[in-house]
């Protein structure tokens, strides 16, 4: 199926009135539930999200409204979120910035740890290691040897400060120990078309196309995750070709506002991982190499926890920090 089918059937699923009949007054949820998304229409966290909506949607009864909300790597949306009512009637499908931003935003419009209620971890998905087609470089060792000699610095593109393509590109510099230049795009598309122009060097993210990769309009050298892809399995783990240790993957996960009910929480997670079994969810995994993990509450919170001590070095010597 077509991504952009696809796209227009969960768009039109994901606020649709649900095929069951409602449940029984004053029980949860007795009324639509708003799903706020932190990034525009069309993109990985915008998908998963109306494939979790629909599954609510069919399983309880009542409609789940997508309301995108971007801005900010996530901020916009998370603070809508962060003063909602912990009645389970405004949930978010958050991406690695929910973890990350505490760490690069001096001031933010809510704790990002004490504001949330972690729900449910839903998908990993391992970056590929991308270089322009004219790069001198076909193994990630001789990208690292060429960044150690090149004047001026090697460049890597992201989706914008503090972004999971930013984060890895400058978790990799770090490890490595090279120097690398930071050039960030409004968002992952525009800095993908720029790399395959060959007006930036490198790139560590989810090609939006397998097919971009092997018409070589870009070059894929390695994967981040620890353990290979099953859509690359032929392209070593940036651990495996030299830099041992390294793990940059981008992720997604439910979360609500804090202060809900532990038996509320329960219920909702619980059906996230039968929404993470459906072929809506699944399909928007595999269609970019992606892992479902959905998870307990409490194995997320710490999911998150961990991922804000791995990169809190990264985002500090990087200069990542805003006003």
């Amino acid at each position: 199926m077509k991504r952009a089918d696809f796209l227009k059937g969960l768009g039109a699923l994901a606020v649709a009135a649900p095929a069951v009949a409602p449940r029984a007054q004053g029980a949860y949820p007795d009324k639509q539930i708003r799903m706020v998304i932190p990034f525009a229409p069309g993109g990985t966290t915008d998908l998963l999200a109306r494939a979790v909506g629909q599954h609510f949607s069919q399983a309880w009864g009542q409609p789940v409204v997508a309301d995108n909300r971007a801005g900010a790597n996530g901020v916009v949306a998370g603070e809508i979120v962060a003063k909602a009512a912990a009645d389970g009637y405004t949930l978010s499908v958050v991406a690695m910035g929910h973890a990350i931003n505490p760490l690069i935003y001096k001031k933010l419009p809510y704790d990002g740890t004490a504001d949330f209620t972690p729900i449910s971890l839903i998908a990993t998905f391992p970056q590929l290691v991308l270089v322009k087609p004219a790069l001198k470089a076909s193994t990630l060792p001789e990208l690292l040897a060429l960044a150690r000699s090149a004047t001026p610095p090697l460049t890597y593109a992201s989706g914008g400060n503090g972004s999971s393509q930013h984060l890895a590109g400058a978790l990799l510099a770090h490890m490595a120990g090279v120097t690398l230049t930071h050039v960030a795009y409004k968002g992952g598309n525009p800095a993908q078309l720029d790399l395959m122009a060959g007006n930036v060097d490198m790139m560590i993210t989810q090609p939006n196309s397998k097919d971009l990769v092997t018409t070589g309009k870009m070059r894929a050298l390695a994967v981040s995750s620890l353990r290979r892809s099953s859509f690359y399995p032929d392209l070593p783990t940036v651990d495996e070709a030299g830099v041992k240790g390294y793990q940059s993957v981008a992720w997604y996960g439910l979360v609500g506002p804090k202060d809900m009910p532990p038996d509320l929480v329960k219920k909702i997670a619980d059906e996230a991982v039968r929404a993470a079994a459906t072929e809506g969810a699944k399909t928007v995994v595999a269609q970019q190499g992606g892992d479902m993990v959905a998870s307990t509450p409490a194995a997320f919170a710490e999911f998150i926890l961990a991922e804000r001590k791995r990169y809190e070095t990264i985002v500090r010597d990087a200069g990542m920090t805003v006003e």
